[in-house]
């Protein structure tokens, strides 16, 4: 059985989708399943069992000697939530206990970290042990993934193949729950469909004008092909970066929207909302390098047919992956 924990979220849905479609059914979803917000996600994925994320370390301890794989998703994931606690909790504590059981157990194990460890970009963007304890995140959300990669790296003991990986801007069908958090296309795509227009931040730093601000965005079929990729590995554990390489400025990634919807451009600029303005980053690129090196070749989907496909496949009509 392959363990999947936040399941029921965003990324995860979509990684569940992959394994069936890979032929994969014996599924275990892990996550919080009373909310029904996130029901429609995992609605019509095969899979042998749902497991509270609460009652997740007992079922492991009596059923670890059927489980093959460990993916693990699951996280407190609102860069606008300050409270250190949450994170501490659901997040760094409960990321050790998985990696403990993969590790007396001697189960594989993939873990979501966050290209928000990188703060403000200023030591860059390599995916590089050596940089990891150097690194600055600029909310609790990104410090509680970098706490846990640099407890990682600490440990003697560990899973027989581990990978932990820093995903970059991801955005793709099944965000539908995720409020505020949800990707700018998302975003953009409300907006346009209600009011024919949308907001962008403005800049607030000298470098960057109003909507070039420069993010990697990836596609979330592109993240589940690359950790159905590290299922099937066995070398190179390690921490490393998920983007696709390449930063796009949100201007342009809105004029893809746009152009998905057979809509004219039209952008009005708001300020950055004081609660996140001295956090905000205004370039994120990956270096993937690393992620290559272990033999992952395959193109990323671009920019603008990532916003082509999950807006006429998926959002124009409320689908699901």
């Amino acid at each position: 059985m392959i363990i999947i924990t936040g399941a029921a979220g965003f990324i995860g849905s979509c990684l569940a989708g992959k394994l069936n479609n890979q032929g994969i059914k014996d599924l275990v979803l892990v996550d919080d399943f009373s909310k029904r917000e996130k029901a429609a996600n995992t609605a019509h994925k095969a899979f042998v069992t749902r497991v509270d994320r609460r009652e997740l370390f007992n079922w492991f301890r009596t059923s670890h000697h059927s489980v093959e794989f460990v993916f693990h998703i699951g996280a407190r994931t609102d860069t606008t939530e300050f409270n250190p606690k949450v994170f501490d909790e659901l997040n760094l504590n409960y990321s050790k206990k998985v990696w403990d059981l993969c590790t007396v157990y001697q189960i594989p194990l993939v873990y979501a970290s966050s290209a928000a460890t990188y703060g403000d970009g200023s030591r860059g963007y390599r995916d590089d042990h050596a940089l990891i304890p150097k690194l600055q995140p600029l909310n609790p959300y990104g410090v509680s993934k970098n706490e846990f990669d640099k407890w990682v790296l600490t440990r003697k003991q560990a899973p027989p193949a581990w990978y932990g990986i820093k995903f970059f801007n991801v955005f793709g069908p099944n965000e539908y729950h995720k409020g505020r958090m949800a990707s700018v296309v998302f975003h953009s795509f409300n907006q346009i469909r209600d009011t024919g227009s949308v907001k962008l931040f403005r800049s607030h730093h000298p470098d960057y004008q109003d909507g070039k601000q420069l993010r990697d965005f990836i596609y979330v079929k592109d993240v589940a092909d690359v950790l159905y990729f590290l299922m099937n590995h066995s070398a190179g554990s390690g921490i490393y970066n998920l983007g696709t390489g390449k930063a796009r400025s949100f201007l342009d990634l809105v004029s893809a929207v746009f152009k998905a919807m057979g809509k004219t451009p039209a952008i009005d600029f708001i300020d950055t909302p004081i609660d996140i303005r001295d956090k905000y980053q205004y370039f994120t690129e990956a270096e993937m390098g690393k992620l290559h090196s272990i033999g992952y070749l395959k193109p990323f989907t671009s920019l603008e047919h990532g916003v082509r496909e999950y807006v006429q496949e998926y959002l124009l009509g409320g689908n699901y992956v």
